[in-house]
Formats: structure tokens, sequence, C-alpha cells
């Protein structure tokens, strides 16, 4: 895959083909007619291109295309169709704070919440005046929200997502304007919260998603994902297969050398076992708390967007719907 491919492909499973407009800085305007409409109910939904993937309780709930939510049961053996997406938007993120309180978003700035475990969800927020993309979204209680994406978007809830308020991130370090994409929000082992950005960034905030500061990791391509493990450390990845590790709360950066050169789309962890997945079909996977990984490629080279622990392997999830369990990179500890 060439560099161009493999940045449109990557570029695609964030969520972010808006157009060759959005691409060039320019937002996408609406169509006068356009309307939200429900996502519809189809035997095709395991197959639908998956973003992101969580566990709601027991239940593991993933989101995708055409507003397709799968809900599961028995740690993924089976999926089944949520019963009412009030959008066929695609959705790109997801979160729960208990088995029945979630959120996801996606594009047109949608944001959905749930109140029975995924089976049923209300719009809280929407924007038809421009497709400006939310990537993804994590709420650490039920009333304290963020969610983030196209050109620094970075919206914040205090009250369950009744009111969503932008908060304006501060200029880069470098330069220039706060526009860079912001592609994974995930917490920390403490009080923190992180995102994954563009131009080898991370932020971070102690406040609550208050206040921002940029973390550079010495990396100037784009970083698509991002994880905390139980005992602090944290990892990230993004194009060409680019992996990097911090021991000091995103400080100072560690580049991990991975045999790849295909994108790294998602991280999962259960206990010290890691796995990071991506394009290419590429698994890759650690059994020391992500200090080293041995790299493998799928024989159908799939696109895999995210994993999580199920049973004894990871279950994946791609632009083919579910994938796995795979017993190939199994963790070596309990969820």
């Amino acid at each position: 895959m060439s560099p161009r491919s493999t940045v449109l492909a990557a570029l695609l499973l964030a969520g972010l083909a808006v157009s060759a407009a959005a691409a060039n800085g320019r937002a996408v305007a609406a169509p006068v007619d356009l309307k939200i409409i429900a996502a519809d109910h189809t035997a095709a939904a395991p197959r639908a291109a998956l973003l992101d993937a969580t566990r709601a309780g027991r239940r593991i709930v993933a989101v995708g295309d055409h507003g397709i939510v799968l809900l599961s049961d028995d740690d993924g053996a089976t999926f089944r169709q949520a019963m009412s997406v009030p959008v066929s938007s695609t959705l790109t993120g997801v979160s729960f704070v208990d088995d029945r309180r979630g959120w996801a978003v996606g594009h047109w700035g949608v944001i959905l919440a749930t109140v029975d475990g995924g089976e049923s969800w209300s719009l809280q927020r929407q924007d038809l005046d421009e497709d400006r993309p939310l990537f993804s979204v994590l709420f650490q209680s039920a009333d304290d929200g963020i969610a983030v994406g196209l050109w620094s978007l970075l919206l914040r809830t205090t009250d369950g997502g009744r009111h969503w308020l932008s908060v304006a991130l501060p200029p880069p370090p470098d330069g220039g304007k706060a526009d860079r994409n912001l592609f994974r929000i995930f917490r920390g082992a403490d009080a923190s919260v992180f995102l994954a950005a563009e131009r080898g960034t991370v932020l971070r905030s102690d406040d609550g998603g208050d206040s921002w500061r940029y973390l550079s990791t010495g990396y100037a391509g784009s970083l698509w994902t991002g994880l905390s493990l139980a005992d602090g450390t944290l990892l990230v990845g993004g194009l060409r297969g680019r992996l990097f590790r911090s021991d000091d709360g995103g400080t100072t950066w560690q580049p991990l050398v991975i045999a790849t050169k295909s994108s790294i789309t998602g991280l999962a962890a259960a206990g010290s076992a890691v796995v990071a997945v991506g394009l290419d079909g590429l698994e890759a996977t650690s059994s020391d708390g992500g200090k080293s990984f041995q790299t493998r490629m799928r024989d159908d080279r799939a696109t895999l967007t995210g994993a999580l622990a199920a049973g004894s392997g990871w279950l994946l999830f791609s632009d083919q719907g579910v994938l796995g369990p795979s017993p190939a990179a199994a963790p070596t500890a309990g969820r």
C-alpha cells in the first residue's frame, strides 16, 4: 500500500472522509434538503464497517457505518442490531459509564445517548450546517463527558449531555491555530484525560477537560489511537505502524519497534496483554505491558479498527464487521 493510499484508508476509518473540501480546510456545507433519518434495520448490519466498540457492563456495544449499533450479550459470540437509532450517519465513537448509560458520536456532529444499555438511543446534538464530525467520546461519570473531532472541535458537558459547550484549545506551542484533528480521547490511570491527535501530538488535561496542554512525541504524523494501562503507562499509535510509549504521564515518549508499516487504528489491553490492530490485517501483540510487540498480518488482510478482550482471545472489529476471537492475539491476563 502506498503512503498516499495508507493515509486515505486511515482517514476513512477515522470517519474523516467528508469530502475533498474538508481535506482542503473548508467546511462541508449541508445539502439544503438534508434531514437526519433513522438507521435501517437490515440483515447486513453484522457485516457493516464498525469504527468503535466498548463494554456496557457485560454487554458489548459496537458502532459504525449507516448508524449501525450492534449489541452482544454472549461475549461476542453473536450480535444483534439495536432496536432504535435516530440517525443513519456514520458513528465513530462510543462510551459507557455503566451497563445502562452510554453515548455515541459521529458525522454531522451527532451525539446520541442511551439509558437502556444501547437498545434505543436519543439525539442530543447535531449540526447540519456543515459536516464537522466527532471522532471520539469519553464519559468519566454520568454527568461529565467530552467529545472531540475535526479541526480541534472539543465539546464538554457537565449535565449528562443535556447541554454541550465548546472548549477552545490553546494555540500549539510551535505556532499557528488550534486546528489539529482530535482522533481519540482516553482516560489516564489517575484523573487525567488524553487526546491522540495530528502531527504526533498528544494533549493532556488534569481538570476534566477545562484546560489542555500539548505533549510532543517527536513524530510528525497522525496518531489515531491511544490507551492508558493500569500502571499509568501510555501508548499511542498511528500512521505507518508508529507506536510510542510513555512512563511519565506523557512528558517523554519512546518509539516502539514493530515489524510493519501498516497504520495502527486501535489499541486494547487486558492485564499485561496489549494488542494493536490496523490496516492490512495488522495484529501486534504484547505480553509485557506494551514494552515489546510480536507482529502478524491476517491472511484476509482485513482493515481492523479495534479490539476487545473476549473469552480466551481478542474480539476484532473491522470494515467487514466483527471478526474473531483471534487466538493468535490471546490475552495473557483476565479483563
